[in-house]
């Protein structure tokens, strides 16, 4: 069957985006409604942070296998199985509460089995979009994606905040549950294969898995300005991971703003706000300035505005704060997978960008949570928030004094 020269005549592609806005709408209600149900039912702040943890750490435990099980696999099944066990795993939380049995520890497994899967999902995801629209039109189609879907993250979190007031958050993911239905079904109804004709040989081995692993480590800790980007992304996502822990709690004492305010929605969309900006800009920004360039300039911004976000005391200060370190955030993170792809042999392309990617969010996220949740015990929410920017200030410290202040014009030149 021939592909329709543009993407939006084309049925299975459209199919296929819907099913990512399906999920993401439930997700962006899950992001909200999981650490507040956890904060309601506790009024902890480190098992609040604690949700953050758990949700990123299937990145690192279970990126590779998973990256590997869908290059041996049909993708389509990989994606329909995943969304629907989904499903059933976030419907046990409304299904406890209404019978008055939902426990804290039945909703922090929850935190994690979901997006486990999700990582088994994302990695089939991964390979079907090239498979489905073709080499030549993936740079439109990941674009598409990716300001689809940061509309949604930005919007839907308002709304969610808003639900809170007439809707319980276990209630509420019972909208991802149904999200997760929905996707499966979409995925389900596309005609043309996600995967490869020669597939089903596909052969893999533990030890071929290791020493594939291996190789991606060594050219990642090898390339002076590579490790270093990915040192600033862990550091960066560190940062972002006791904000993200402690949003919640730092909400609550600090802006007062709480559960079933609609103000909660309202703070956590600005982040999204700052990402939309980010993808609008970046591509001119780095054309003339490149990457390397950028990043430096932006780290420290970044550094600054997460200062700042912390000790703002006002919903409506701490939401344009927010916004505007989104950006930064953003720059940076954009940045180092960018220069990633540069700069990476093509061979070993997925394993390198694939272990950058647990290194900052799959092993900075959860632990910038956990280190939040445990200093704000002992200090309170800005503390923990504080001491994630710490650590933010010494990637600052790694990257203008690395080999990266060399790369300005080798950078620009390529991005040019």
């Amino acid at each position: 069957m021939s592909e329709p020269s543009r993407l939006r005549d084309d049925p299975d592609w459209r199919r296929f985006l819907s099913s990512r806005l399906v999920s993401i709408t439930g997700s962006s209600v899950t992001y909200v409604a999981l650490p507040v149900l956890v904060y309601s039912m506790t009024s902890s702040p480190l098992l609040t942070s604690l949700v953050a943890s758990l949700e990123a750490l299937p990145y690192l435990m279970f990126g590779l296998p998973a990256g590997a099980l869908a290059d041996r696999f049909d993708r389509k099944r990989v994606m329909v199985l995943t969304d629907l066990v989904n499903a059933v795993v976030l419907a046990t939380v409304p299904l406890a509460a209404w019978f008055d049995v939902l426990t804290v520890p039945h909703v922090l497994a929850v935190a994690f089995v979901v997006p486990t899967l999700f990582v088994f999902f994302d990695a089939a995801d991964f390979g079907a979009l090239p498979t489905l629209v073709g080499r030549a039109r993936i740079v439109v189609a990941n674009s598409a994606v990716w300001s689809a879907s940061t509309v949604v993250e930005t919007v839907v979190p308002v709304a969610a905040g808003a639900m809170f007031a007439v809707v319980s958050p276990s209630t509420l993911l019972g909208v991802d549950a149904l999200s997760y239905v929905g996707s499966a079904l979409l995925i389900r109804a596309i005609v043309r294969p996600l995967s490869g004709p020669a597939r089903e040989a596909a052969r893999l081995t533990g030890r071929a898995l290791v020493a594939d692993v291996r190789e991606g480590l060594r050219f990642l800790w090898q390339h002076e300005t590579v490790r270093t980007m990915t040192i600033v992304g862990a550091a960066q996502s560190l940062c972002g991971g006791a904000f993200v822990g402690l949003l919640v709690v730092w909400a609550d004492r600090v802006l007062g703003v709480r559960q079933g305010d609609w103000r909660l929605g309202a703070v956590f969309g600005s982040w999204g706000i700052g990402v939309l900006l980010t993808t609008l800009l970046m591509p001119r920004v780095v054309g003339r300035f490149g990457v390397a360039r950028v990043t430096l300039y932006a780290l420290p911004f970044s550094l600054l505005m997460s200062v700042v976000v912390t000790l703002t005391q006002e919903w409506v200060a701490a939401s344009i704060a927010t916004a505007i370190w989104g950006v930064a955030y953003m720059a940076v993170v954009l940045n180092a997978i960018t220069y990633r792809q540069q700069v990476t042999p093509e061979p070993l392309m997925s394993r390198v960008n694939t272990t950058g990617r647990m290194l900052s969010f799959g092993l900075g996220t959860p632990v910038g949570a956990l280190l939040g949740g445990l200093v704000a015990e002992a200090t309170g929410p800005r503390g923990g928030m504080l001491a994630g920017s710490v650590v933010l200030a010494g990637g600052v410290v790694v990257a203008w004094t690395s080999p990266l202040r060399g790369e300005g014009a080798a950078a620009q030149e390529l991005a040019g």
